[in-house]
Formats: C-alpha cells, sequence, structure tokens
C-alpha cells in the first residue's frame, strides 16, 4: 500500500496530464477514475489539488486544440473523421450538432459531462469559425468544472478510495488484470453493438447508383435531408431535389406525401 501510494503521489501529476490528455484527444481511456485518485490524495497531502486541477485543465486545452484547428481547417472532415473512431460514432455527431446549435460557445462549459460531446465539440467549435478567445476560455471552464467535481468527490470519499486502493494493493498483479479485463469487455460490447447496428443500417440502404437510377424515373422517390442545421452549412451540398427536414420534427415536411410513395433519407 504504502509502495502505491508513494508512486502515485510521486507521478501523479504525471499520471493525471497523461490520462486527461489522452481522453481529449480521442483515445478511449476515461480520466475521472484517475482524478478521483489525485483528489484521495489531495486530501491526505500527498499531492496539491490547485496544482493537479491547473494540470487537468492544461492538459484539456492541449488535446482540445489540435480538434479545433483541424476543424478550423478541414471543416466536417475533421469532424467524421474524429467520429469514425469514437466509440459512440452512430450519436455523436448528431446529438454534438444539437447542443451546439442551442446553447453555442457557452455548451463548452459542460460538454466534458456528456458522453460523445466532449470529443466532438472543440472540431464544431472550429468548423463555426468560434473565435479563439471564448473557445480558450470557455474550455477552460469547462476542464475546471468537470476536473474540480472529480477532485472533490475523490477529497469527500477518501477513506472508501483509500480503501480500494489498498485492495488493488493487496491483489498485485490480478488488479491490472481485473481492470485491464474490464476494459476490454467495454470495448468489446461497444464494438459489437456498433457493428450489429452497421449490419442492420446495410439491410436498409441504397446505394449511389440505385439512387440515381431512380431519379431517373418518373415515379423517382422523395429524398429528404434529415442532417442538423450545422451539418448542412459545414457541408452545404445535398442530393438535387432533397427535402430538409428536421428529424425530430419530419411530420409538416411529411403531411403532403403520398404513403406509397418511397422515401430515401439521408444524414450525416
Amino acid at each position: 500500500m504504502d509502495e502505491m501510494t508513494s508512486l502515485l503521489a510521486q507521478y501523479g501529476l504525471v499520471l493525471v496530464f497523461a490520462n486527461v490528455f489522452l481522453t481529449q484527444v480521442g483515445v478511449p481511456v476515461p480520466a475521472i477514475p484517475t482524478l478521483v485518485v489525485a483528489g484521495t490524495l489531495a486530501q491526505r497531502g500527498d499531492l496539491s489539488a490547485a496544482m493537479v486541477l491547473i494540470v487537468a485543465v492544461g492538459a484539456s486545452l492541449l488535446g482540445d486544440l489540435p480538434w479545433f484547428v483541424a476543424g478550423r481547417i478541414y471543416g466536417s472532415r475533421a469532424i467524421n473523421v474524429l467520429c469514425r473512431v469514437a466509440i459512440e460514432p452512430d450519436t455523436c455527431v448528431k446529438q454534438t450538432e444539437t447542443i451546439f446549435e442551442r446553447w453555442g460557445a457557452p455548451s463548452l462549459v459542460f460538454a466534458k459531462f456528456i458522453p460523445g460531446f466532449s470529443i466532438v465539440a472543440p472540431p464544431i467549435a472550429g468548423a463555426m469559425r468560434l473565435a479563439v478567445p471564448p473557445f480558450f476560455v470557455f474550455s477552460a471552464i469547462g476542464a475546471a468544472v468537470w476536473a474540480g467535481v472529480a477532485l472533490a468527490v475523490g477529497m469527500i470519499f477518501h477513506a472508501q478510495v483509500d480503501w480500494i486502493i489498498q485492495w488493488l494493493a493487496e491483489m498485485g498483479s490480478r488488479a491490472a488484470l481485473v481492470i485491464g479485463s474490464g476494459l476490454a469487455l467495454y470495448l468489446a460490447f461497444r464494438w459489437i453493438e456498433r457493428r450489429l447496428f452497421i449490419r442492420w443500417l446495410r439491410m436498409a440502404r441504397i446505394s449511389v447508383d440505385e439512387l440515381h437510377e431512380q431519379l431517373q424515373r418518373s415515379d423517382k422517390p422523395v429524398i429528404l435531408d434529415a442532417r442538423s442545421m450545422t451539418a448542412r452549412k459545414l457541408d452545404p451540398r445535398r442530393i438535387p431535389g432533397a427535402l430538409a427536414v428536421d428529424i425530430n420534427a419530419p411530420e409538416p415536411h411529411l403531411a403532403a406525401i403520398l404513403p406509397e410513395r418511397e422515401v430515401v433519407v439521408y444524414c450525416t
């Protein structure tokens, strides 16, 4: 126990920086457990809570900056690349665009508390041409609140966290096996869930060539552009004749369409 505590106390700031930075650049490694343990060490006097908070905010901003710049330069392409490696890529774009449309730059304050939003918010902000100063200000506030909450949890529940650390220390190498197995099972579950989702989508997909052929017919299908307003601004290209619809309230757009008409929907 003493060796583990000494190790965490000695390299705690480095571990916090590395963990938060990797999380913000898109690596699926949770940073909250590290921050909670850091809060417990701060409560015991082994670490400075203020230094942990400063390091966490700095790492978060450094992790966000490349994606913000990529969004500024490449627009929607950067967002699409990021969402291809996200754990929940099927919802990250739509959810992020909806939140950013509603709240704008202040949404960065609570971005890290919303799964999927934290990693995609910086490139969205860059693609939407948000100025650099407000990006840094709101991102820094959000990182401070996020890291501060985790530190506070560790400080308040330090006795329980100490017990967990003691239990892990007694397990020795088996602790790494348990933690690694849990992470592997979680990633495997998310991967299988995504593969099943994609398989279901493919059962109801139409290729570009098939759609082009159908558009030459007299009874051509109705095409609905279900992208968000943000997505349409980032990429104004559209299929000719497509109707822009709000996916959350499509009824007004569909009222005049006969039920027997074929409908083709495309989104982000």
